[in-house]
């Protein structure tokens, strides 16, 4: 194929300034450092060859540049087909826009101006060596399907200019067996049928350089590059392509004249139907076999075939879904332990405190002050008798033994996590990773300023100066805060409303138990506040939600990263920081906050000088933590699984009753994939981000609910499942991505491991009763402060429950209308104070401070665990708990990677550096020898001297 050497620009007039859709670089051509590849040329010099491009300029409509367009060609009749008519050329990519010819609008100059972008890209397309066919759609002639293919000679420069680590020769080193391998008969039932899926061929790998092609595993060109590696390479050309230049400013990139509606979409083609095999007997059916073996529901037990997936969508998606996997085989310890937990509580839920509470002689006598001024009446103590039954469930010996056993759970899972992640670093050959990636195009597009780098001394150009990063953090950080206020501003404002409704329930609701009513025996003014609140909670979390995903998005553009990587990291901890306070914060608030400012009756303390504070039922704020916890929980799981199947679905159902006309029509693998969703770039964010909310949820406030785990086990059974039927059938083919780990993530979880000890130990301390029971059961109901012979629970409630003369109430409260239970001189209150008539009347007893000094020797402990959990996570990231090779691994390094040069011979260890000598370029590498050892001498002699 002849090379072209030119690239086609549009430059418009001044008259022509008004533009649909704007500037993505905004910087002047003579300081744009662009990639303008030549395919003719070694990869050294493409790197050179920056914003060396050819403009033809023209000023009226009707004169048009010598555009090169691609060739109409008519469908062949082929639904399965991958390739151009010819049968010859593999299809790497398509593009689809709409003919603007055939547009039904009126604003003709816009449609022009639409057109003249799309053939100068289009020509630079072809000008930068790729191939391109155009077709019409059969189900609507309106739209155009363009097809790229890069040549041998695009790819394998690409392939050197983005370091793209290729097979040598195959892998002849030695496995280490399995320990587990006598077991192989009990878990064959769980794995993928291996005569359909193959193990894939190990190779010894490296960067790839055109100067020792030679050298590589290359036994046909065509298959060398595997489909995903070509659709990456086509990605990264397409996103650096330009085509208009005006003001001196160049416009570039697929994303933007999609975003803009130059082009309806680009994606990559699956390989086939997902429900049938192709005829074409070259296709691998990779796509039906992920939806056999992985996607189907009758596959959900098996594990999932990681290097299949890998293979086909790619590194990123790969480990996404082994995260997943290794996280939800963790929750399975953690729901057993959890049941078992809660059916201990559950066996003794008529616990004697909970007894107490429900006996007419005990309870039914026991007059409670009210909970608020002057509207709310006098109550008795029984009425809270099934919630104090549902609390012996959940706040139970159980559930101190299971917050132990969480913290040590999720220790572990995050190291055995890192052991798992290494392993398929090296599996994948994704240790070197960060020095393959590439800046994104819209940082290169700033890079105006130039700087002397203070370790290579060489200039570099950057986006900004170090006073401009300096603003864009500040303004970042500012608009950051200003959210997280908003979101705290709408959690006073649910409190507000707790106040004001219980008042509300308070008045209208019964002030007695009588027994016969099962409506009353459930719907307390504390459970009606409870609930209602937590309802627009859940409901207040998913507007903020939906808001600041926009906001967040565009804080991080502003912010500028300069890799996809830092750009996901960036957003990632902008969106946790911001679904961290949206989710939590109200669980914060009813563990640690209400019920512990409050005062007494006699002195109670206000809200806003107004409200008074909320009160905890006499046995806590646990299951009220607990209620709120399962409303958001579970409606999260149910919002997330209607947004993630329904929707999909529903779209897809449209769009093809929309073409139900041509529903008898043979249509092409591009048309029926161009019908399907756009996952987008961002979609697996939000898997994560899902998943990162539901482990804090497993993990922060687990001591008030131990079904949380199982909940969540069986949500992610369902969710992997979910996840890999949508890629497989609803979206389509994602742009492959590499990715050496789950980013920043992994952090974010260590972060959340760290808090969860500290909650769960404020949850059992401050929350919960279980320490002032224990105190009570060890130490007041025995002498010299209890009358009982021997430890017991008996007389708790009426221990802890304090006396309040009704004379003393303040003049809002005095007079209460609403007694509903006759003449009462006095009132119990949950609280440890001295009674009425006492020297130190309402000061805090002996018993208080008792349970003070048992909580925080409690919290202490559960420190010294914390301490210790660090000591482990900072010994498992020494040797002693590093990824074990073997023998013939260790030799080598990395038996997969090959990181020096290949021409030049390996540095013994007892060589120096020249410290004074510029270093190599990073992409490079550092050598054979590496930090693993020397290559074997088998390696040696291939790689030659």
């Amino acid at each position: 194929m002849p090379v072209m050497t030119r690239d086609v620009l549009l430059e418009m007039e001044p008259e022509e300034d008004e533009d649909e859709d704007g500037d993505i670089g905004g910087v002047p051509a003579s300081k744009r450092p662009f990639l303008a590849p030549h395919p003719a040329l070694p990869s050294s010099l493409v790197l050179e060859n920056l914003g060396q491009t050819t403009v033809t300029r023209f000023g009226a409509l009707e004169s048009e540049p010598d555009f090169l367009t691609p060739e109409f060609e008519e469908f062949n009749g082929k639904p399965d087909s991958l390739f151009f008519n010819d049968g010859q050329r593999r299809i790497d990519f398509i593009l689809v826009y709409e003919d603007e010819c055939r547009k039904e609008t009126n604003k003709k100059g816009s449609n022009e101006k639409q057109r003249r972008k799309r053939q100068a890209y289009e020509s630079n397309l072809i000008c930068g060596g790729l191939q391109l066919e155009a077709t019409r759609s059969i189900l609507d002639d309106k739209l155009v399907f363009v097809k790229v293919h890069a040549p041998w000679e695009v790819l394998s420069t690409y392939a050197e200019i983005m370091h793209i680590k290729l097979p040598l020769k195959p892998n002849d080193l030695k496995t280490q067996s399995s320990a587990f391998g006598n077991f192989n008969w009990f878990t064959r039932v769980l794995r993928v049928d291996e005569s359909l899926i193959k193990p894939e061929q190990e190779f010894f790998t490296a960067p790839f350089e055109k100067s020792r092609m030679n050298d590589f595993y290359i036994h046909d060109r065509d298959t060398f590059f595997n489909p995903a590696t070509r659709s990456r390479i086509v990605y990264f050309i397409l996103s650096r392509i330009m085509y208009q230049v005006r003001n001196n400013v160049k416009k570039f990139g697929i994303n933007k004249l999609v975003s803009s509606g130059i082009y309806k979409a680009a994606f990559p083609l699956h390989d086939c139907n997902f429900s049938r095999q192709a005829e074409d007997l070259s296709c691998p059916n990779e796509r039906y076999l992920l939806y056999r073996e992985w996607a189907h529901p009758r596959s959900i037990y098996k594990k999932q075939p990681l290097d299949l997936i890998r293979k086909y969508y790619g590194e990123k998606i790969g480990i996404y879904f082994a995260w997943l996997g290794y996280y939800t085989q963790m929750l399975l310890l953690a729901a057993v332990v959890g049941v078992a937990c809660f059916l201990y509580g559950y066996l003794n839920q008529n616990c004697t405190w909970s007894k107490e509470v429900c006996h007419p002689d005990i309870g039914g006598k026991i007059i409670m002050c009210p909970q608020c001024d002057k509207l709310c009446p006098f109550w008795k103590l029984n009425i809270t008798c099934e919630s104090s039954k549902k609390l012996c469930i959940f706040d139970s010996f159980g559930t101190l033994v299971f917050a132990v056993f969480m913290g040590i759970w999720v220790t572990l899972f995050l190291e055995f996590w890192k052991r798992r992640q290494a392993e398929l670093e090296y599996e994948w050959d994704t240790v070197e990773l960060q020095q393959e990636e590439q800046p994104r195009p819209e940082y290169e597009a700033r890079c105006t300023h130039v700087v002397i780098n203070e370790i290579t001394q060489e200039e570099e150009r950057v986006p900004f100066t170090t006073c401009g990063k300096c603003i864009r953090i500040a303004l970042c950080a500012s608009a950051v805060l200003f959210w997280i206020l908003l979101i705290i501003a709408s959690v006073i404002g649910i409190i507000v409303y707790r106040l004001s409704v219980f008042i509300v329930f308070s008045a209208k609701l019964p002030k007695s138990f009588n027994g016969t009513d099962p409506f009353q025996k459930y719907l307390t003014p504390q459970t009606a506040t409870s609930v209602t609140a937590s309802v627009i909670s859940f409901i207040v979390i998913m507007i903020l939600n939906t808001i600041y995903e926009k906001v967040a998005i565009m804080i991080t553009n502003f912010e500028l990263p300069r890799t996809q990587t830092d750009y996901e990291n960036s957003l990632t901890m902008k969106m946790f920081l911001f679904q961290f306070v949206n989710y939590y914060s109200s669980c914060f608030y009813i563990a640690f906050f209400k019920g512990k400012f409050v005062g007494y009756p006699g002195e109670p303390v206000y809200w806003l000088g107004k409200y008074r504070n909320e009160e905890c039922d006499p046995g806590g704020c646990l299951l009220e933590l607990t209620t709120q916890l399962t409303i958001i929980m579970g409606g999260k799981a149910i919002w997330n699984n209607i947004q993630e199947v329904l929707l999909p679905w529903v779209k897809n159902l449209i769009g093809r009753c929309r073409t139900v006309s041509g529903a008898e029509k043979i249509t092409p693998r591009w048309e029926q994939d161009y019908h399907l969703q756009l996952m987008g770039r961002l979609g697996l964010f939000y898997e994560y981000l899902e998943m990162i909310i539901q482990f804090g949820f497993v993990t922060l406030f687990v001591a008030s609910f131990p079904l949380a785990p199982l909940l969540a086990l069986v949500n992610n059974i369902l969710e992997i499942r979910v996840d890999a039927w949508k890629l497989t059938t609803q979206y389509r083919r994602m742009v492959p991505e590499k990715a050496q780990d789950i980013g920043a993530w992994q952090p974010i979880m260590q972060g959340i491991a760290i808090l969860a000890v500290v909650t769960n130990a404020m949850i059992i301390a401050f929350t919960s009763d279980m320490i002032p029971r224990l105190v009570y059961y060890w130490s007041f109901s025995v002498p010299p402060y209890g009358d009982h012979a021997s430890p017991t629970m008996d007389g708790y409630i009426n221990n802890t429950l304090s006396f309040f003369n009704v004379a003393d109430f303040r003049d809002k409260s005095r007079g209460n209308p609403y007694s509903g239970l006759g003449n009462h001189t006095t009132c119990r209150y949950r609280d440890f104070r001295y009674p009425p008539g006492h020297p130190q009347e309402y000061k805090h007893n002996i018993y208080y401070w008792h349970v003070i000094a048992a909580k925080l020797a409690f919290i202490i402990v559960m420190e010294a665990l914390r301490e210790n959990q660090k000591d482990l996570r900072d010994n498992c990231s020494g040797r002693k708990c590093s990824l074990t090779l073997t023998p013939f691994q260790e030799s080598m390094g990395n038996s997969r990677v090959f990181a020096k040069p290949l021409p030049g011979p390996a540095r013994t260890p007892s060589e120096t550096v020249d410290e004074d000598k510029p270093a190599a370029p990073a992409e490079t590498g550092s050598g054979m020898a590496g930090e693993r050892g020397m290559p074997t001498a088998a390696m040696v002699q291939f790689l030659g001297p």
